[in-house]
């Protein structure tokens, strides 16, 4: 349940509830306990990189925060195509096929766009880490992915496709040498009208890059599937945690709940849940002198707090629920996310205090 027992947290949520900012937090308290912490984004927007004051160079390889903690403080920005190329170097047998794979259109065009591959990427940069052994601590903002378990399913969306009879169509041989399509050669003229037609409708310049690829990928298939089911194991393992955040608002309970059974179902290990940036109860106000806005923030205060005590009679005794407050401004350096990452300890303490 407590996030300073695991070596490794996972900060997962739907997009604009503050995952970012409050990993990066959670990471610089990390770190001024005397841990020697990573704090890991794979949020396509890059945010954490100016949180942390760190450049570009952290997507390339694991950069040290100037902070001036009692352990150390790293951070590491995913570059899907950088862990992608770094996968094909690693599984492909010899120079020939690495060069093959890297340059072929078709896997330009996978590595940057085709959906899902931010997550899977995401999941094997965060084996490479954790497999290494060089923190204390690592603590993963995952992606804004609209439904925001992507990330989860990752490798056993991988596992599926390798194991399907899709990928074995694919590996047939489509194309001769002349690269014309075998099941068009041998009909003569209507064989070529209806490559003629698929060239039109498909583009038989993209389905040879794409059959080139699959035949060339064939040799790193098993690699592929055993490091997949080895960040399956690991995203379950006992000594990974998952932080859940949500935002204020009554309207957030049930989709919270929904998410927090998912995990648990799932088999992950939840602990603390957050509902962040929580508007603050104010006075009633007075009707004829108060302002508009004035009314409005003690009507905001009001429904925030209804919903987290709703929230901490739905979950009882099974997760710590913490609150943290609205902030007049978002966390910009290094001081104000200590801040609020010793603002989350003091909620996480109060919280496992009632459990």
């Amino acid at each position: 349940m407590d996030p300073r027992k695991h070596s490794l947290v996972i900060v997962v949520g739907s997009g604009g509830v503050g995952k970012t900012t409050l990993a990066a937090a959670m990471a610089a308290s990390s770190a001024s306990a005397g841990d020697n912490t990573l704090v890991m984004t794979f949020d396509p927007s890059l945010r954490l990189k100016d949180t942390l004051g760190v450049g570009l160079e952290a997507a390339e390889t694991v950069t040290r925060v100037k902070a001036d903690t009692a352990g150390a403080l790293h951070a590491s920005l995913l570059d899907a195509r950088r862990t992608f190329d770094r996968l094909i170097d690693r599984y492909a047998p010899d120079e020939e096929a690495r060069q093959r794979i890297l340059t072929n259109r078709f896997y330009d065009r996978l590595s940057a766009n085709l959906a899902g591959v931010l997550e899977y990427m995401a999941s094997e940069r965060l084996f490479e880490v954790a497999h290494e052994g060089n923190h204390d601590r690592i603590i993963l903002d995952t992606p804004p992915t609209r439904q925001a378990l992507d990330f989860l399913g990752a490798p056993a969306r991988i596992v599926g496709f390798l194991d399907s009879g899709a990928l074995r169509i694919a590996l047939k041989p489509w194309f001769d040498k002349e690269g014309k399509l075998k099941a068009t050669s041998r009909l003569g003229i209507v064989g070529r009208n209806v490559e003629g037609f698929l060239d039109r409708m498909v583009g038989l310049e993209l389905l040879r890059d794409m059959a080139d690829f699959f035949r060339a990928f064939a040799p790193l298939y098993e690699g592929f599937r055993e490091r997949a089911l080895e960040v399956h194991d690991l995203l379950r393992s006992p000594e990974t945690l998952f932080v859940l955040v949500s935002g204020p608002g009554e309207g957030r309970v049930a989709d919270t709940l929904f998410f927090a059974r998912r995990l648990t179902d799932a088999g992950y290990n939840l602990g603390p849940i957050v509902i962040n940036r929580v508007h603050p109860i104010l006075e009633d106000p007075n009707l004829e002198t108060e302002s508009e806005g004035h009314r409005l923030l003690a009507w905001l205060g009001k429904r925030d707090h209804r919903a987290v005590a709703e929230l901490r009679d739905l979950v009882g005794e099974s997760h710590p629920v913490i609150e943290i407050p609205l902030l007049p401004d978002e966390p910009t350096d290094l001081k104000l996310l200590s801040a609020l990452g010793e603002m989350f300890e003091s909620g996480l303490d109060e919280a496992l205090e009632k459990l």
